[in-house]
């Protein structure tokens, strides 16, 4: 099973992960954006984009890695990362979908104003232009398609031990 952790950059999805992932036995932290970070190292780079989850291959590597992770260790895979465009969104999940991988979708959500303080003082990546540029694609997906798309948690006011019991909690039986 995977357990994906969706919202804006900032929510505290990493964090949050983390959390879950001591929470949840048999389980492992893989971060899609690393898969985005190996194509950006491709020399000569691959075509210009302001987002690595345009290019082509991104989705379908996403997909093979965790199912290619799930496979050799089996238990549960804690994947923090945020997918705004709704038609990746259906790539990833269906694809996880055709290998038998039940996917439970968890959107992290906060009010603008706890956003934008998280954002301004993270400790480990400093205030953050990307991050605070994004706000409005994620108000978007959220009004569009997003909250639809997965159980929404709203983690204003609350930190990552708290957002992730209430995913865990959310979990029931699964």
């Amino acid at each position: 099973m995977i357990i994906w952790l969706n919202g804006t950059h900032g929510v505290g999805k990493s964090t949050t992960s983390l959390r879950v992932q001591q929470l949840v036995p048999d389980s492992r932290v893989f971060d899609a954006e690393k898969v985005g970070e190996t194509l950006m190292d491709i020399k000569p780079g691959l075509p210009a984009t302001d987002n690595f989850q345009h290019w082509p291959p991104w989705r379908p590597l996403v997909i093979e890695t965790a199912r290619r992770i799930l496979d050799y260790t089996g238990g549960v895979l804690v994947m923090p990362m945020t997918v705004l465009t709704e038609a990746y969104w259906d790539e990833i999940s269906g694809g996880l979908a055709e290998h038998g991988i039940p996917v439970k979708h968890f959107v992290l959500h906060a009010d603008e104003a706890s956003l934008r303080q998280r954002i301004m003082d993270d400790a480990i990546m400093g205030p953050s232009t990307f991050r605070l540029s994004h706000l409005q694609t994620y108000v978007d997906a959220a009004e569009t398609w997003l909250h639809a798309a997965g159980e929404v948690v709203d983690t204003s006011g609350i930190g990552a031990a708290d957002t992730a019991r209430r995913v865990v909690d959310a979990l029931g039986g699964a």
